[in-house]
């Protein structure tokens, strides 16, 4: 992966205009925040309470700390950029972050995907449920997502920089991989796209499964006699349904817009919806929703307000 072409890229950030960087750059600041709390909150609420050491919240668990390292692959050295008026990113840590993006970004696709298979055993058949769903199947679950995301990672970041480039701006706030191929000075990038075409076709596969299961799950739910029944089915499922719809959603803005040569305001728009809004809305969504999480999270504070006045 050696590369002799350029030494380090500069990062063109946020907006050209300095008031207008430091200005996005505060409300990044803003979302990483609450993205840091909202996962961090979750992490210890299913970790602490015992009602919630379930298969269902143990891979909830997984994605917010999954979340956390995806939105903290590029959002922190984007500001860092930003408030020092800098850009510039060495080649290798160039090499870094585009690994650690892909990594978390196909482990999600595959967290999300355990997690629709788990919500299916869980309503559709629930007499096996405890019994397939054990702590074995879970922790090789969260293992199959890395190694998933491990083996993506490495894939895409070994065909990208094994070409030359020919230029250094990326007119995005971190080493965006669409934006690097622009650089390439030949057609060395023919790999690059057979590989972006194998993981885009196993992430379809993810999402066939994941409509199928919620096919499934749906036709089950709303065969249910009880009101009740439904109603708690549906409480379990929504959120983790509206959590894969954001990221797919957000995420195939990148793959359909259509290629421009010169940077736009809208490029850097997209980018953010799949980088930086999953990760913020994810802890919303399940604490909004979910009742047992705010009340853990209601115990967690009440336990921790005890032991201060102690």
């Amino acid at each position: 992966m050696a590369n002799f072409t350029v030494s380090g890229f500069m990062l063109m950030g946020f907006s050209a205009k300095p008031e207008q960087e430091i200005l996005l750059a505060s409300l990044f600041l803003v979302l990483y925040m609450v993205a840091l709390t909202g996962n961090i909150l979750i992490i210890t609420a299913t970790s602490m309470d015992s009602s919630l050491h379930s298969p269902m919240y143990f891979f909830l668990k997984h994605l917010s700390f999954l979340d956390l390292c995806y939105i903290s692959v590029t959002v922190p050295r984007a500001l860092c950029n930003s408030f020092m008026h800098g850009g510039y990113i060495s080649f290798g840590e160039c090499i870094v972050q585009c690994f650690a993006f892909t990594l978390c970004a196909s482990a999600e696709v595959s967290m999300l995907t355990v997690m629709s298979y788990d919500r299916y055993m869980a309503i559709c058949l629930p007499l096996r449920y405890e019994i397939i769903m054990d702590v074995n199947k879970c922790a090789h679950g969260v293992l199959g997502v890395w190694i998933s995301g491990l083996i993506s990672g490495v894939m895409q970041t070994a065909a990208t920089f094994s070409m030359h480039f020919c230029g250094s701006q990326i007119h995005q706030f971190f080493c965006d991989i669409p934006q690097l191929l622009k650089l390439s000075c030949s057609k060395e990038y023919v790999s690059e796209i057979g590989i972006i075409a194998f993981l885009s076709f196993m992430s379809f596969l993810c999402i066939i499964f994941i409509v199928l299961s919620y096919a499934q799950i749906f036709s089950t739910v709303l065969r249910m006699p009880s009101a009740e029944s439904r109603a708690k089915a549906f409480s379990t499922c929504l959120p983790h349904l509206a959590v894969v719809i954001l990221f797919i959603s957000t995420s195939a803005f990148e793959f359909l817009k259509p290629p421009s040569d010169s940077p736009s305001t809208l490029d850097i728009f997209l980018t953010i919806m799949y980088t930086v809004v999953p990760p913020t809305l994810n802890p919303m969504i399940y604490s909004l929703r979910n009742k047992a999480i705010k009340v853990a999270l209601r115990t967690v504070f009440q336990r921790r307000n005890i032991d201060l006045s102690c």
